[in-house]
């Protein structure tokens, strides 16, 4: 601190050790009541308040820093710690929700894969400006909806890793070979084990090993059928469900069925503040059909929940069971709506009152891109985004 006043004593000890202690430090002194102008200089760029004390002669100077608000400070602070960019490559019928996923995060970067086929039918692909993702983040968001389109979309996830880039992360979101995963019969194929073990030979990126996102596996075990050069994150997609039946108007009589036991294994933990039923299929003669095995139905809204409907057989049939037991109305959610040959279509809309005939919602997440476009503005369904959850994985 310079002055243009007349020389002064200095200030007594105790305020020049607070001073002397304090950070950034100045040289300060005090001053007779007389005309004085003051000029504060900082080691840094922050403003600094200057206060007087001025009871008694001579006139204190004291240097007040600039107040930061311990909550602002530490958003700031975990906002820079997480602000990881990330280059997020995606296959064409993912393409919708990779633009949602860019718009959830700053830091997010959408770069464009040129998707071509040679005369034969076999893929001529072009990662453009590969020279620029060197060193970065980098991100690739799959849908193996088909056998045909897996063959591209694995040259492409062998490839980015190899160009340099700090880290790579796979994004599958639905892992389409989950429920071929245990043998019953001599001569029977794996299939899940088979998907696992290529995704396992992605190279390794010079960050260590490939992070691999999957939501709602069909059977957490298969955790165990990759290998040591990736690293399987398997999230959920249950949050999103929770904070949708938070909004409905009768939240309070909600009650959660599972079609079978593995279901019921699989998501109790995240949904036990509900009361909870569980089904059973039991054979009778020749036919299996499904029965409630515990649970109070009568009177509630029942939303039928599991990771995955194909031609949606079972859940139709927990719907008429539940429906006979007094259900006032019956929803159902699942992570993957696969529905193969437009089997949703056997799904109706139940406007009121007839619970046995239709659903009250279907929720599906945009994990299968292909039924999300044929079901899009046709109730009962709703798709529930993962492009949220997806966006914060990336950021691990």
């Amino acid at each position: 601190m310079s002055t243009t006043t007349s020389p002064s004593p200095p200030l007594p000890s105790h305020s020049s050790n607070k001073l002397r202690n304090s950070s950034p430090i100045f040289h300060s002194r005090s001053f007779k009541r007389k005309d004085f102008s003051i000029r504060c200089e900082s080691e840094n760029s922050q403003r600094w308040t200057v206060g007087c004390v001025s009871g008694t002669d001579p006139i204190h100077i004291i240097l007040k820093p600039p107040s930061i608000p311990m909550a602002s400070s530490a958003a700031l602070a975990s906002a820079v710690k997480n602000s990881k960019r990330v280059c997020l490559f995606y296959c064409n019928e993912m393409k919708d929700l990779a633009e949602r996923i860019a718009s959830q995060n700053d830091s997010i970067e959408l770069r464009s894969i040129t998707w071509r086929t040679f005369e034969d039918g076999f893929p001529n692909l072009f990662i453009s400006n590969a020279h620029g993702i060197r060193g970065q983040h980098v991100a690739f968001l799959a849908s193996f909806s088909s056998p045909g389109v897996i063959f591209e979309q694995l040259s492409v996830i062998y490839a980015l890793p190899k160009l340099f880039v700090s880290s790579f992360t796979l994004v599958l979101p639905f892992f389409p070979t989950g429920t071929s995963e245990r043998m019953e019969d001599e001569g029977d194929v794996a299939t899940a084990f088979t998907l696992a073990r290529i995704l396992s030979n992605t190279p390794v990126p010079r960050g260590g090993p490939t992070s691999l996102v999957i939501f709602d596996i069909h059977a957490l075990q298969e955790r165990f059928y990759f290998g040591d050069n990736i690293l399987p994150c398997f999230e959920s997609g249950i949050p999103l469900l929770l904070k949708r039946l938070q909004q409905l108007p009768d939240s309070d009589n909600i009650s959660i069925a599972f079609p079978d036991d593995g279901a019921w294994k699989r998501f109790h933990k995240q949904l036990q503040h509900f009361p909870m039923i569980v089904c059973a299929k039991v054979r009778e003669g020749d036919q299996r059909i499904v029965r409630i095995k515990e649970g109070d139905v009568n009177g509630h809204h029942v939303v039928i929940v599991d990771d995955l409907v194909q031609s949606g057989g079972t859940l139709t049939e927990c719907q008429k069971v539940l429906a006979k037991h007094g259900a006032q109305k019956i929803s159902a959610y699942v992570t993957h709506g696969i529905f193969p040959n437009r089997s949703w279509q056997r799904f109706n809309h139940d406007e009121g009152g007839s619970p046995e005939n239709g659903m009250s919602y279907f929720w599906i997440t945009d994990s299968c891109p292909r039924t999300v476009k044929e079901v899009k503005d046709k109730k009962p369904f709703e798709v529930l985004s993962l492009a949220a959850p997806i966006a914060a994985a990336l950021q691990i």
